[in-house]
């Protein structure tokens, strides 16, 4: 008994570490995003693409492994006959490539705003040259040893 409340307290302890929670709430949005770039591509840019391309539904091209012939994709399926569904693996490639690019832009603004904040602020002390004490910066003599400086 004792060594299973160790083990949960030890669960509880990994879980609420804050890069797994982190994780779980990017794995839930990364999912979220993922449907809504799948929509974005199926329902607003394939078509188009499609119309361009000489009105080609590209959810509807397959490749028919039946020696028998079929008027569409739906009428393949419901026969139940083998067929390779290469119109859905373009539509995912493109998925795909879309999520990526969206990726490298997120990656890129934030390794541009981590940059910015990365920029030293300007010195308010130095060191006097005689004595070696921290002193202000705009200071003109120093404050232990009276040596005059010169000013930079």
């Amino acid at each position: 008994m004792e060594r299973g409340h160790a083990m949960l307290k030890e669960f509880k302890s990994f879980v609420m570490r804050g890069n797994v929670l982190d994780l779980a709430v990017a794995v839930i949005i990364g999912g979220v995003f993922g449907k809504i770039v799948s929509s974005l591509v199926n329902d607003m840019l394939m078509p188009p693409i499609g119309y361009l391309m000489g009105k080609v539904d590209f959810s509807n091209l397959y490749l028919n492994l039946s020696p028998v012939s079929y008027a569409s994709l739906a009428e393949a399926q419901k026969a139940g006959v083998p067929v390779i569904k290469y119109g859905f693996f373009i539509n995912t490639v493109i998925d795909f490539i879309i999520v990526s690019f969206v990726i490298f832009l997120v990656v890129h603004m934030a390794n541009r705003l981590q940059q910015k904040s990365a920029v030293q602020p300007a010195p308010t002390t130095k060191e006097c040259p005689y004595c070696l004490s921290i002193i202000p910066i705009k200071a003109v003599r120093c404050a232990h040893c009276t040596s005059e400086l010169k000013i930079v």
